[in-house]
């Protein structure tokens, strides 16, 4: 498959800095956040003071360390408006979490943040491939989810066509892209996926659609997922990481002619990786826990934000900015089966590992007599409707049990036998047990 490669003038001059140079951008940036932190925020005014660290304290990069993390029920304890550097007047756009497990985690944006993410966004999809003129086909989701408009602001930056399709409506999804003949799509692994089988269900090959690029974020994915959907769709998956807490999509984003881990746009969010339990910062290439301190931000600067998210950090490659490794999981969402640390995607490698089933699964956790139970409920490709779904479970309970050291039930369901993710991020992990 031709791969889009960057001519030596599509790229910023950042883009191509030097170490040194970076740094020194960094600091530059770093001690200016800090300061209208604590000056403009009550919050980190008060966290600085508690810790005993003041902006005027950090003289080099290594002495964020000092500094306090950040981490989301602050933001919900200071809900609505209470985090913002900005008076709300100046504050141009809000956008805010579904609140699924609390208050809401509310974040605005000034003009000039606005325009930030736009250029970002815009990097993002020319990292991938994507050059002005393309048609950019849309489906994460608009509203308070900041994927939809994110990947819009960013695509029209960049002087693409935008199809602002959101998400849902898979027949009407697999109708535009027929006729509009989008060159990216930009959307969920999980939901690509789905409309994937959507064009098999219409009797459509995948492999023939006008797009060449997707670009996927907003939920964990790993490598056999990347290698499903670009064997089924015949396309260039790369992956797009962000948050909206530290800005939406767009903090990081793979190079289409490297696919080697998301470069973060160091010149505006400073990662860190600590361990989880101690806080304490782990040297570049060790697993742990990602943080971001954003370096630009006005309306909501935030200072060591714990994502939760397991990674590490990789050495530039492509771009002379570092890259995040895959997501291999979160240090609050790992489930702890029976003494044993168990993530989702480790169970998805093995599903996709099996020929015969689709991307498609779900983890039900139960508690019975004091014991946690864990349920894997996949289904079979349509294709292989066929086959013996209790042998292809049995196959695969062996395979968790051996690899990851769990006993788990799996059950081998028809086609499309999954509830499907219409918007959105998908539910992988169902957990039943008493809190």
């Amino acid at each position: 498959m031709p791969v889009k490669q960057p001519a030596p003038g599509d790229l910023e001059p950042i883009e191509r800095a030097s170490r040194d140079e970076l740094q020194a951008l960094q600091l530059k940036r770093l001690q200016h956040t800090l300061a209208q932190a604590y000056e403009n925020v009550p919050h980190y005014r008060q966290a600085f003071d508690a810790r005993g660290v003041h902006p005027s304290d950090c003289k080099s990069l290594a002495d964020l360390a000092k500094f306090p993390f950040t981490v989301k029920d602050d933001l919900r304890r200071n809900y609505p408006f209470g985090m913002f550097a900005v008076p709300r007047r100046q504050v141009v756009r809000i956008h805010a979490s579904s609140g699924t497990t609390g208050k809401p985690t509310v974040v605005g944006y000034t003009q000039a943040d606005i325009d930030t993410w736009a250029q970002l966004m815009a990097r993002s999809i020319r990292a991938a491939g994507g050059r002005a003129g393309d048609i950019v086909h849309v489906a994460y989701g608009y509203g308070l989810f900041t994927g939809g408009l994110g990947a819009h602001y960013g695509a029209e930056r960049l002087g693409c066509t935008v199809i602002p399709m959101s998400g849902g409506q898979t027949e009407k999804q697999v109708q535009l892209i027929v006729d509009f003949q989008p060159d990216i799509i930009m959307v969920t692994p999980s939901y690509m996926q789905v409309i994937i089988e959507e064009f098999k269900r219409q009797r459509l090959d995948p492999r023939a659609m006008s797009v060449s690029v997707g670009i996927f974020g907003a939920e964990p994915w790993t490598e056999a997922m990347r290698a499903g959907i670009e064997a089924d769709a015949g396309i260039d998956a790369v992956d797009i990481y962000g948050l909206s807490e530290v800005m939406g999509p767009g903090v990081a984003n793979e190079c289409i002619e490297s696919k080697d881990g998301p470069v973060i746009w160091e010149d505006h969010f400073y990662p860190e990786i600590i361990d989880p339990d101690t806080g304490e910062v782990l040297p570049e290439g060790r697993e742990g826990e990602l943080v971001f301190t954003t370096l630009s931000k006005e309306a909501l600067p935030v200072i060591r934000y714990r994502t939760r998210d397991l990674t590490r950090l990789l050495p530039p490659t492509a771009r002379s900015m570092r890259r995040m490794g895959k997501i291999v999981g979160r240090s609050d969402d790992m489930l702890i089966i029976r003494g044993v640390n168990v993530f989702p995607t480790q169970i998805e490698e093995l599903v996709l590992k099996q020929g015969q089933l689709a991307g498609q699964y779900q983890l039900v956790v139960t508690r019975q007599d004091l014991l946690d139970e864990l349920d894997v409920r996949c289904e079979l490709l349509p294709e292989h409707q066929a086959a013996n779904g209790v042998e292809i479970g049995h196959a695969l309970q062996q395979q968790i049990k051996s690899l990851i050291g769990v006993s788990a039930r799996v059950t081998v369901g028809a086609p499309d036998s999954i509830e499907r993710t219409l918007v959105g991020k998908a539910r992988r992990v169902i957990d039943k047990r008493p809190k």
